[in-house]
């Protein structure tokens, strides 16, 4: 190999090792009060209705910023394990401001990735997503009962809602 395709190689290397830690940064959104009752119903809404449209039976946290459960429901015939799983999931996206599917593809990359493994209260499975309104970040809400990217499609679609 050329020393020209050895440059070209490292700096892609380089290019991708970033790209990785970047998808697992924690947002640079401060926290902000936490989310209020009725809005935390407003973010389950859509979240349970797009479980609903796929025939998906799902359980749907919303925690403050500090992991403070403050709404939670749950689908009948939902498997009895998502009840803690949903809320474990908005309360580590809450805690380290990321969703947890950043922390799950940092898991899956291994390498360094591995060490999300020693973090308590890491919950790294796709379906946790902060909640920001007005450029804070108010808590997180958290879907479990599917599969992790069905988790987080109800997830994503009860965050939108929250501005």
């Amino acid at each position: 190999m050329s020393q020209k395709s050895l440059a070209k190689m490292f700096v892609l290397l380089l290019a991708l090792i970033g790209a990785l830690g970047s998808s697992v940064a924690q947002m640079p959104n401060p926290y902000g009060l936490p989310i209020s009752l009725e809005n935390a119903k407003k973010a389950a809404a859509p979240a349970l209705a797009e479980a609903a449209k796929n025939n998906w039976n799902m359980a749907v946290a919303i925690v403050g910023p500090a992991g403070n459960l403050i709404y939670y429901e749950k689908m009948d015939s939902t498997q009895l394990g998502s009840a803690e799983v949903c809320i474990d999931k908005a309360r580590t996206a809450a805690l380290f401001k990321r969703p947890t599917k950043a922390l799950q593809d940092a898991l899956a990359a291994g390498g360094d990735g591995l060490r999300v493994l020693g973090i308590r209260g890491v919950t790294p499975v796709e379906g946790g997503i902060p909640l920001v309104m007005d450029g804070k970040i108010v808590g997180a809400i958290g879907v479990s009962g599917g599969m992790p990217t069905q988790d987080g499609q109800c997830a994503k679609a009860g965050a939108e809602t929250v501005k």
